[in-house]
């Protein structure tokens, strides 16, 4: 994977470009600032970018906006949001984009590395990747018209898992059920979410993380 590294913090910058080096990924570029990762997107056009949240010049959320207007110049582009605070008024505008190919992980959670490069790589394949903590703080914002009424709560369960990256095992594991019963929850949540057959198993899948993560 050819990756793009944007965090302020040189020595935690140059922390991810050795172990991302180390696990076989190629780093284009390394920044410390909004402007200078929309720039590097926008000329490596990298497989995925791992992106902090708090960058100068003020240190609250230039990173999420940079990613967004990195995906407005090179729509789709895959980001992976790395910080240790979740700041959810421009993660909305992150996930407006159904192409989905974007994450939010907490640093001081990520505690295993092959997960870290498992939710990496599904970012960059497309897919979507939430740590719980940042869905729950999303969920917050939940509107009054929320598309996921008609789902039974295993259905909201199953759909909970999918966002925070689970794959279809995992999430049998952890609610202590068949892969056919999770499969058939799943079947149940692409229809009642509208999400039909000729978008592609992978595409309703984003779609329908995203319903959940903007409901």
């Amino acid at each position: 994977m050819r990756v793009v590294v944007a965090d302020d913090a040189v020595l935690i910058r140059e922390g991810l470009v050795r172990l991302l080096e180390e696990f076989g990924c190629e780093v284009v570029a390394t920044v410390g600032d909004g402007d200078a990762l929309v720039a590097a997107i926008a000329e490596h056009k990298p497989d995925v970018s791992v992106v902090d949240v708090r960058m100068p010049p003020s240190f609250t959320d230039e990173g999420l906006r940079a990613a967004v207007e990195a995906r407005r110049r090179v729509p789709g582009a895959p980001v992976l949001i790395l910080s240790q605070y979740v700041e959810v008024s421009y993660a909305d505008d992150l996930l407006a984009d159904a192409r989905g190919a974007v994450g939010y992980l907490l640093k001081d959670r990520v505690v295993d590395v092959e997960e870290f490069l498992e939710g990496l790589r599904r970012v960059a394949a497309g897919g979507t990747v939430f740590d719980p903590q940042v869905v729950s703080q999303l969920m917050v914002r939940r509107r009054r018209d929320d598309p996921l009424a008609q789902l039974t709560p295993r259905e909201r369960e199953v759909l909970e898992l999918m966002a925070e990256g689970k794959s279809n095992p995992a999430i049998g594991r952890q609610l202590v059920i068949s892969d056919g019963a999770v499969e058939k929850h799943i079947r149940s949540i692409f229809n009642k979410l509208g999400l039909y057959a000729e978008d592609g198993d992978q595409h309703r899948r984003v779609l329908a993380v995203l319903a959940y993560l903007r409901s």
